[in-house]
């Protein structure tokens, strides 16, 4: 069997949620500390350590089957790869923002500006839909300074918290599109590598599923079943069983994390008790 090859990126917050993941999954990775490229000891995988700019072109040119990346650097450098799989964490916006003095009103106020980013075909490509022409500035880092220092008057940099634009005085007035980390496949994989791959995404699917749910457990009188079925999302039907106090069962369903508190404010009024909410670990439809 071949082995496939997956970028994440070498450090950071990125780094550390893309190796959870893979953890979650069943995936043990053999990894020292500096290394930049690791075995899974279980599974047919290789991962491969990589500065984040350069992981779109190492897709393209085939160099890794899949990678883990933030989708603002898709959009900016990554031509024909395919986006198989949303992953939920490493959040953040690519926005615009000019300096808190900035009278902004619209887009149309940048016209004729410097703008300062990592990021010169996003910018070209959402200012030029606008119709307004701007002066580009590419810099690879700290672009937050760059008003500040006369090199800018605006800038286009991903927004996470918003604590670094308050720090160095800007505001976010455009958001361009909001980005999260996703798994993104080469145009140039094998057949045999799409194999690995759809088992892995498989795998990966079951953990975004958990993370996204709760297991409820609760005691709910027999009369009061049908009403606590219709206000439960059930996977298929409810699972019933007798508890040794007669006229009474034990319902176990699973319910969105999201929701759960609500779900459970209406359970209790539909007359549920001793209700458990329990984390899970995956799960596989």
């Amino acid at each position: 069997m071949s082995t496939l090859k997956i970028a994440i990126q070498k450090s950071g917050r990125l780094n550390e949620d893309s190796i959870q993941i893979l953890k979650d999954a069943g995936i043990s990775i053999d990894n020292g500390i500096d290394q930049l490229k690791a075995e899974a000891s279980n599974f047919p995988l290789e991962v491969l350590y990589l500065r984040n700019s350069d992981i779109p072109q190492y897709l393209m040119d085939g160099v890794v089957d899949i990678a883990i990346v933030g989708d603002n650097l898709l959009v900016e450098k990554g031509r024909n790869i395919e986006v198989i799989q949303k992953l939920g964490f490493s959040k953040c916006k690519v926005s615009v923002a000019v300096p808190k003095s900035f009278e902004y009103k619209s887009v149309k106020d940048l016209d004729g500006m410097r703008i300062a980013t990592s990021y010169p075909k996003t910018v070209l490509d959402f200012f030029t839909s606008k119709g307004v022409t701007v002066d580009i500035h590419q810099i690879s880092g700290s672009v937050e300074i760059a008003p500040n220092i006369g090199l800018a008057d605006a800038i286009v940099d991903i927004v996470s918290s918003g604590s670094t634009l308050f720090k160095n005085n800007l505001k976010e007035v455009e958001v361009i599109f909001k980005s999260e980390a996703v798994l993104a496949v080469s145009p140039k994989v094998s057949p045999e590598s799409q194999k690995i791959i759809d088992t892995l995404k498989f795998r990966i699917e079951s953990v975004l599923r958990a993370r996204k749910s709760k297991y409820i457990l609760m005691n709910v009188p027999n009369d009061k079943i049908e009403a606590i079925g219709e206000i439960l999302p059930v996977l298929r039907s409810l699972t019933v069983l007798p508890l040794a106090q007669e006229g009474w069962s034990s319902v176990h369903s699973v319910i969105d994390k999201d929701t759960f508190w609500d779900v459970i404010d209406q359970l209790k009024e539909a007359g549920a008790e001793g209700i458990l909410v329990c984390p899970i670990e995956k799960m596989v439809l």
